[in-house]
Parts: C-alpha cells; sequence; structure tokens
C-alpha cells in the first residue's frame, strides 16, 4: 500500500475509484468491433508470454485480435543461447510474422520488447522504421497505441523503453494510452507508462499475478479507449 510522506498508509485514491469503472466498461452499443494489433518481439519467450496474456484479455474486452511476433534474427549475443531461447526459436514460428498491413489494419496496437539498454530491441525498431510508406501516407495515424516491456531488473530501464517507444507514436500522430493509475492494480505493479516484469538474473521468473493483472488491465483499456474514440 502507498506511503505518504507523514509516514500514513494511504488508499487508492477516490477519484481512481470512480474512474475504473468508466474507463474499463466494455464499450457496448451498436458500435464495430474494436480490432487490436498485438506486435512483439521476444528472444527468451518472456515477451511473447505477455503478448499472450494481452491478447486474451483484448478478446475478451470484445475485440477482433491480431497476434503477430517481429521475424527477426537474434543479435549474436541473444544466441548465446540459454534453454529458454533455444525452447522460444523452437516455437516462435507458431505466431505469424507481423506485417505493415497488421498495423493498418487496426483501430489499436500494442507493441510489446524486451529491454535493451533502456530501449526497445532492435529488432522491433527494424520493423517499427520499415513503416516509412504507411507513416508517409498517414495510415499509423489517430490510432489508439500502448507498449509493455520485461528486463532482468526492477530498475533495468523499464520505464525509459516505454517512454523511448512512445517517441515513434508521437511521430506516427498515434495516440497513447498509458495505463496511468486508472486501475489500483497500477499501485501494485507500479509504472503508469504501460506493462513491465521482472524476469530476475537467471531470466526465468514467471508472469505473476499483478504482471498478469497489469497486462489485462492495458489490453482492457486500450480496446475501451478505441472503441469510444470510434464510436
Amino acid at each position: 500500500m502507498p506511503v505518504a510522506p507523514n509516514g500514513k498508509a494511504v488508499g487508492v485514491p477516490s477519484r481512481v475509484r470512480r474512474r475504473t469503472g468508466l474507463l474499463l466498461e466494455p464499450h457496448g452499443g451498436t458500435m464495430s468491433t474494436v480490432k487490436l494489433a498485438i506486435v512483439y518481439y521476444s528472444a527468451t519467450g518472456t515477451v511473447d508470454a505477455m503478448a499472450h496474456r494481452a491478447a486474451a484479455a483484448g478478446e475478451k474486452a470484445g475485440a477482433e485480435v491480431r497476434l503477430r511476433r517481429v521475424a527477426r534474427e537474434a543479435t549474436s549475443g541473444e544466441r548465446q543461447a540459454t534453454e529458454a531461447q533455444a525452447a522460444h526459436a523452437e516455437a516462435a514460428p507458431e505466431v505469424p510474422a507481423a506485417t505493415a498491413d497488421d498495423i493498418v489494419w487496426a483501430d489499436a496496437v500494442l507493441f510489446g520488447s524486451p529491454t535493451r539498454y533502456g530501449n526497445i530491441a532492435g529488432q522491433l525498431k527494424t520493423f517499427i522504421d520499415s513503416l516509412g510508406p504507411q507513416w508517409g501516407q498517414g495510415l499509423l495515424a489517430d490510432k489508439v497505441y500502448a507498449g509493455f516491456t520485461s528486463s532482468q531488473t526492477l530498475h533495468g530501464g523499464q520505464e525509459s523503453t516505454l517512454l523511448a517507444l512512445y517517441n515513434t507514436i508521437h511521430h506516427f500522430g498515434g495516440i497513447v494510452v498509458a495505463p496511468g493509475y486508472t486501475d489500483p492494480t497500477k499501485f501494485v505493479d507500479g509504472n503508469p507508462y504501460g506493462a513491465s516484469h521482472v524476469t530476475g538474473a537467471n531470466n526465468d521468473a514467471p508472469l505473476g499475478d499483478a504482471e498478469n493483472a497489469a497486462l489485462d488491465h492495458l489490453a482492457t483499456r486500450v480496446v475501451t479507449v478505441a472503441g469510444k474514440l470510434a464510436g
């Protein structure tokens, strides 16, 4: 529970509790289904697990979801293969490779990447850089965007990775829909910029309840806001 400067514990602000229902209620009525693209790069499978969790939450919120991986080779450093990396490399092709059409198709996009020196992985950046023709036609604008990431340590650059990603979204003319503190779960995972996970020194810590809740909230919020904009 958060602690105020005077040492007293404080609860979730009432304004957050009031807003939560509004922001998380799936958009009803006759509005067309929101199209959500989840595009990610994963080296060991952690971001892959996060992407699948977000996809399930997006579908539960009523969206049509495209789950897509960035089909790029691992760097030489990443090829110093652990069992997790080798297993993930074998399983990765089960998810379709991302294309520019997936971004153009979507009303909302979630990008996922491991943290690399406080930035997104080069593989995801290369994919984003390939979207120049679509950017030039204005096809990336006016969509809802958000992101999720993982790192080995608690202060391993997660926030700067998401902020760096959002620099690109501003150039797209996109609409960044960060979670902020719009749900009590954000006072547990503590990341108002997106969703994140700490994998630990051995890079093998599984997603816990807090991370899953944060991903559920992020995907649901993105779908809900995209639906309201469309409606």
